[in-house]
């Protein structure tokens, strides 16, 4: 078999003739970032051959002239019987970027939004009890005296125990004397014992709460005597590579194997992330106890290593929406084996527990009449409209635009990335600012609504998209039909090369802010209501903590409102988990809103389409609903 040889990293493998290049680079473990799941839309898995022969099919979206130049996407490539070296541009780091915050998300936990009074009551309780010494007149186990001091302290309700606990109860009830410090989970009329240890180790008591999103995963280390947040973490979801959205992930689950490599990469970056959560503040993995989880459906059923195919096919129906109770070693996250883990529930194939979990943090949790609308901004749209008399919420495929799929030179919000553009309406020169304020490497999602709404303003771009061809500038570039924005000159880049976007790039932002703005008004007239109904939007997810809300009300991605109406508040999906993973009542509370919502499907609602039509215009094709956007 020729062998393979991946440069600069010196990665070498056997791979048999016809194997696709892709693979056979996950094979070596080199990364090379495929957002559409290897079925080679986005263009982005792109590598040179620099010697060997190699077949493959990536004319159309590589140009002649790059094919020339020994370019490739991998994805669509196949392995002669030749050796091959292949060169892998650097990829974006995942490092530095806006998602990669640590520590300055520890202020994420704000008390305005609890419900008053509301008491620390996490899932699992650390408590220390005094077990009496055994007599050879009582005919009692251990066992049973431990009950019995469980019992004493807690009630007459039945004490259960794992087994793993039961192989310790011997000798830790007779190494201080009896005093030992138990682990339990409540349930009514039933007392689970998780954990038991000698003396009293109350204090040394942790839980995390995860939010896992289908670009970035967090996790947050908690302190369950007193619910202080000790840490936080973040990082990009490994599976990015294997598809950028839900639907290019569940594609990639389909091969055979392949379910098992995304459950396996959540459960690295998961994993990743709490060894250095445990490192940086000196805590032992054994000692964390509690574990909640919320994520959108499909990123559940991968982390679970259950089949997703289903979630995409009509009738559109997931394995599970609420998961039981599971322990930590089932699912793989590295904290104490025991622990268990709860599951944020989901209310339907697109609608997940990240959106459950993030309506606790808005008024749409409380008894307030005011209707709210919710919006979580991200590779998939999740709208959620109501009151205390009902809650209706749907999803749109908001498509990866934002996060820098399918645009020409689009990257993730990471070092480097444009974020914010002003436009010269004379001569369409940009002024660019980046993300770490070096060289340009490409734009990011909140650069491109910036870029397309300064374009908009000064009259460079039309309400379609459209470049204006009329007057003359330097940075228009004309290609028979087709046209060209420059937005940062060769010399002025990080790599050399124009950082440019085409119109084609602008149809993509525009169709993501039309399946937004197309979802939230459906879902109004769902209710007979409008947006001037409407006495609040929440702003949720990552990409939403970085909107700048008048560009996004200049494009139409969001209503034109007044602005006191908005309200910003951040990764609501791991703010929400901290409160289930902290109360009971939030747990209580988080299951009566899943049972509250109603979903709806949009791909079933013909009024969809046409919704989603008169919103690819910039703002809109009805200007009253934008009145103030001067253009």
């Amino acid at each position: 078999m020729p062998v393979i040889s991946f440069q600069p990293s010196g990665k070498n493998i056997e791979a048999k003739a016809g194997s696709n290049l892709l693979e056979v680079a996950r094979e070596a473990g080199v990364e090379i970032i495929a957002p559409c799941g290897g079925k080679g839309t986005c263009g982005k898995c792109i590598v040179r051959i620099s010697s060997g022969n190699v077949e493959s099919n990536s004319l159309g979206i590589l140009t002649a002239d790059e094919l020339a130049g020994g370019y490739v996407l991998a994805c669509k490539t196949q392995i002669n019987d030749t050796p091959v070296t292949v060169e892998v541009p650097e990829q974006i780091a995942r490092k530095g970027g806006k998602f990669t915050s640590s520590e300055e998300d520890c202020g994420l936990i704000r008390e305005e939004l609890f419900p008053h009074n509301w008491q620390f009551d996490p899932l699992a309780l650390k408590w220390c009890v005094s077990v009496a010494e055994a007599k050879l007149e009582d005919g009692l186990s251990d066992l049973d005296r431990l009950s019995q001091a469980i019992q004493k302290d807690w009630g007459k309700n039945e004490v259960v125990y794992s087994f793993e606990v039961i192989r310790k109860v011997a000798d830790t009830i007779r190494e201080d004397n009896g005093n030992v410090t138990i682990t339990m989970i409540r349930e009514p009329g039933r007392s689970h014992i998780i954990g038991i240890e000698a003396g009293n180790k109350t204090e040394q008591h942790y839980g995390v709460a995860i939010d896992i999103g289908t670009t970035t995963v967090s996790v947050q280390l908690i302190y369950l005597p007193d619910g202080k947040v000790v840490g936080t973490q973040t990082d990009y979801n490994d599976q990015i590579t294997c598809g950028l959205d839900v639907i290019s992930r569940i594609n990639y689950a389909a091969k055979a194997g392949n379910l098992e490599e995304l459950r396996k990469r959540i459960l690295d970056t998961l994993n990743k992330l709490l060894a250095k959560l445990e490192t940086m503040h000196h805590i032992e993995s054994h000692d964390i106890y509690n574990a909640v989880i919320s994520g959108n459906t499909t990123m559940i059923h991968l982390l679970l290593g259950l089949t997703p195919e289903y979630i995409r096919l009509e009738p559109y129906t997931p394995t599970i929406l609420q998961a039981p109770y599971l322990t930590a070693s089932e699912v793989g996250i590295d904290i104490n084996p025991q622990s268990w883990v709860y599951l944020s529930p989901s209310v339907g194939s697109y609608v997940g527990g990240d959106i459950s979990a993030g309506i606790l943090c808005t008024d749409l949790a409380t008894d307030s009449e005011d209707l709210s609308l919710f919006i979580d901004i991200g590779t998939n749209g999740e709208i959620v409209i109501g009151n205390c008399d009902f809650m209706m919420t749907c999803a749109c495929s908001a498509g990866p635009a934002f996060e820098g799929g399918g645009i020409k030179c689009g990257m993730r919000a990471a070092l480097g990335a444009i974020e914010k553009v002003e436009i010269d309406p004379k001569t369409a020169d940009a002024k660019y600012q980046t993300i770490g304020d070096v060289k340009p490497k490409g734009i990011c999602g909140s650069g491109m609504i910036s870029l397309l709404a300064k374009l908009l303003l000064t009259g460079w771009i039309d309400p379609a998209g459209k470049l204006d061809r009329s007057r003359p500038s330097k940075f228009i570039k004309i290609e028979k039909r087709s046209a060209s924005y420059i937005i940062v000159p060769a010399e002025e880049s990080d790599n050399g090369k124009e950082i440019v976007i085409n119109e084609v790039d602008f149809e993509n932002i525009i169709r993501t802010k039309a399946a937004i703005y197309s979802a939230c008004s459906l879902i109004l007239n769902q209710v007979e209501m409008s947006f001037d109904d409407i006495s609040n939007i929440y702003i949720a997810g990552g990409f939403g903590r970085f909107l700048d809300l008048e560009m996004s009300i200049t494009i139409g991605l969001l209503p034109d409102l007044d602005r006191s109406n908005f309200k910003y508040i951040g990764n609501s999906s791991l703010m929400g988990t901290y409160m289930v993973l902290m109360s009971q009542e939030f747990r209580e509370k988080q299951l009566d809103i899943a049972k509250r919502m109603t979903y709806i499907d949009l791909s079933s609602d013909p009024k969809y389409m046409d919704q989603y039509m008169s919103a690819l215009f910039l703002p809109h094709t009805d200007k009253s609903l934008f009145p103030s956007v001067k253009i």
